[in-house]
């Protein structure tokens, strides 16, 4: 699973965006230094590029690990149906993941992140699951275990008939 930080690097993701199509991402975060990284929500494909294209949210690293308070990008500044400028983008990505100025520029995904995400558990029924993404029209979920660490996600496609039934055969036919 492809999972991002609350404090994400800009030349990792933007090599994350390129080398992927996924359309949202878990975020994580570590509540405490000696704790493991735990679901914190999640953020669509198209929120990270509408941010990526606003370079005065970038902040440098701390040494205590914070952020400087900066003013959020307001909701309507990242909510988008489709990119403004597919090329642009092709064209930020190119440069922050070559320009070592951005291994140094961090970015806050805190104000962006979707904290109501829907979650299931590892061992959840996929019937269920199917239900839930029906009623609610989701494109995709996270599975998360008992310790509400992210160990994977199911999109809608992959509740599609013909390739689940595939899946199961495959699942099934060593039994």
């Amino acid at each position: 699973v492809r999972v991002l930080h609350l404090k994400e690097n800009i030349a990792s993701l933007a090599r994350l965006l390129a080398s992927t199509s996924h359309g949202g991402f878990p975020v994580v975060c570590r509540p405490k230094p000696d704790h493991a990284e735990v679901f914190q929500g999640t953020i669509k494909r198209l929120e990270l590029c509408m941010l990526l294209e606003n370079e005065h949210i970038f902040e440098p690293e701390t040494n205590d690990g914070t952020f400087s308070p900066s003013h959020p990008l307001s909701y309507e500044k990242i909510a988008v149906e489709k990119l403004p400028n597919l090329s642009r983008l092709t064209m930020l990505l190119n440069r922050y993941t070559t320009d070592p100025q951005y291994q140094q520029l961090f970015i806050n995904l805190e104000p962006y992140i979707n904290k109501s995400a829907m979650s299931v558990q590892a061992h959840f029924s996929l019937q269920r699951t199917y239900i839930i993404f029906r009623t609610l029209g989701l494109r995709h979920l996270t599975i998360v275990d008992q310790q509400n660490q992210v160990v994977g996600m199911i999109t809608r496609k992959d509740l599609m008939p013909f390739p689940l039934e595939e899946k199961l055969g495959l699942k099934l036919a060593p039994q």
